[in-house]
């Protein structure tokens, strides 16, 4: 298990309105690199603020590498990735799978990551895209999501990890032959010349009191990281645990855990989706509900907007923020990446957060509220115990092919100064103004 790191400072970002222009107004101030993962980039005000002030800093010199996962940002127009391309910007596809008569196939095992590294000094971890969704403006079905801005010494392990990522990444797409030919004909000498140039060297100076972790969850060495460290800190937890997590279907541990929390005493409260943004994750929930009900944990399902979130507090000092749903895809199949934060200032503000929305936006749901059949129910849960106990095992028998990334566009040679990009400097006013509402 990962040490604590002492020495940095959280700050908790709610929702895109919060989220973005922090992130734009970080580009447009990096001054040496920039590597940013993302599960979906969308071609929508947000995805076009994004790729504005990634041209703006690719154009006077920063170094910048996007990660997108191929199954969850399939449709970027070719003339906007040229455009980050034309300005030295390098975007790189997770996994590009065939399709099949139009239908995407490369279902599993996605780079869902949503991270921000800015000069090696700066952070961003949590679970918020790059899309419009993540605004209120959208409608009924924007997101209520959450992330963390991260100063101090845990920066460098976040640094170090994205730059393996990258170069493993690059490895692993030069072992297929399509790969190979590419690599020669397009991206051999951009590939060295990245190598080669200088890194920034992480910043360990302190910058606060918290102390922190930063966790992953891959599909070779930490199969189960962000599993464990969920059922540690539940057994840990003396008072409450407060989680919302938007698809919750964990396996049996987890499960395990929170009955015999709630069971002793602890204040075990979950908010789940009550509007969801698909239909399937309330039904796959709520089949849980009576077997945690009838423990003692208590149940709000949020009923605002489609909950997105992926949080956690533990008793008062401890927290959790990432990218990681409580479900098979994120627990056993899926990239993924949580910091664990331990702070008393950082959990009572999220806690705080999380009690508005279950006083103002959610609703307890009651043993009462449940209609079925005890015969269902009794049938229901020996298929759901045979399940869950073995889950998230079986995620193994998923083929673990090794991650590989593509240059989404062909590179082009960095413009002079003034060139690409010209008319799209980003200031933090401007990053502000494209992700209000209007």
């Amino acid at each position: 298990m990962s040490k604590w790191i002492s020495g940095n400072q959280f700050t908790l970002l709610e929702n895109g309105e919060a989220f973005f222009p922090r992130v734009f107004e970080c580009i447009a101030a990096a001054e040496r690199e920039v590597v940013l993962e993302t599960f979906i980039w969308f071609n929508d005000k947000v995805g076009q603020a994004l790729q504005a002030a990634l041209i703006a800093a690719g154009s006077r010199g920063v170094a910048i590498d996007v990660t997108i996962d191929d199954y969850g940002s399939p449709d970027l127009p070719p003339e906007f990735l040229a455009a980050l391309a034309a300005a030295g910007v390098r975007v790189h596809r997770f996994d590009p799978g065939p399709r099949l008569w139009g239908w995407r196939t490369n279902l599993f095992r996605r780079m869902h990551r949503k991270i921000v590294v800015v000069d090696g000094t700066r952070a961003f971890v949590g679970g918020i895209n790059y899309s419009a969704d993540h605004l209120a403006d959208f409608g009924p079905m924007a997101k209520q999501d959450y992330a963390v801005e991260i100063v101090g010494p845990i920066v460098g392990s976040i640094h170090a990890f994205v730059h393996r990522a990258l170069a493993a990444g690059q490895r692993n797409a030069r072992t297929t032959l399509l790969g190979r030919l590419r690599e020669r004909f397009s991206a051999q000498a951009h590939t060295l010349a990245q190598s080669l140039r200088p890194v920034p060297r992480p910043d360990d100076t302190p910058q606060g009191e918290a102390a922190g972790i930063f966790v992953t969850r891959d599909n070779r060495n930490h199969t189960s990281d962000i599993e464990r460290h969920y059922r540690i800190a539940i057994r840990s937890a003396q008072r409450r645990i407060i989680i919302a997590n938007a698809y919750f279907f964990p396996g049996y541990r987890l499960l395990k855990e929170l009955r015999k929390a709630a069971r002793r005493g602890v204040d075990v409260r979950l908010i789940l989706q009550g509007e969801p943004d698909m239909a399937i994750v309330k039904t796959a929930a709520s089949m849980l509900y009576h077997h945690l009900l009838g423990a003692g944990v208590t149940i709000f399902e949020y009923r605002e907007r489609p909950l997105h979130g992926k949080v956690a507090v533990f008793d008062d000092e401890l927290a959790t923020v990432g990218s990681s749903n409580l479900d098979p895809l994120s627990l056993a199949l899926n990239l993924e990446a949580n910091v664990l934060i331990k702070d008393r200032r950082f959990n009572q503000h999220l806690g705080e957060r999380l009690e508005h929305l279950i006083a103002h936006s959610c609703k307890q749901i009651l043993a009462s509220d449940i209609e079925e059949s005890g015969r269902w129910r009794v049938i229901r849960s020996f298929f759901l115990f045979h399940l869950l106990r073995r889950y998230p095992a079986w995620g193994g028998w998923f083929p673990a092919h090794a991650p590989r990334l593509t240059l989404a566009h062909p590179l082009s040679a960095r413009p002079s100064s003034g060139e690409a990009g010209a008319g799209h400097h980003v200031t933090p006013a401007d990053a502000a103004r494209l992700t209000q509402p209007h």
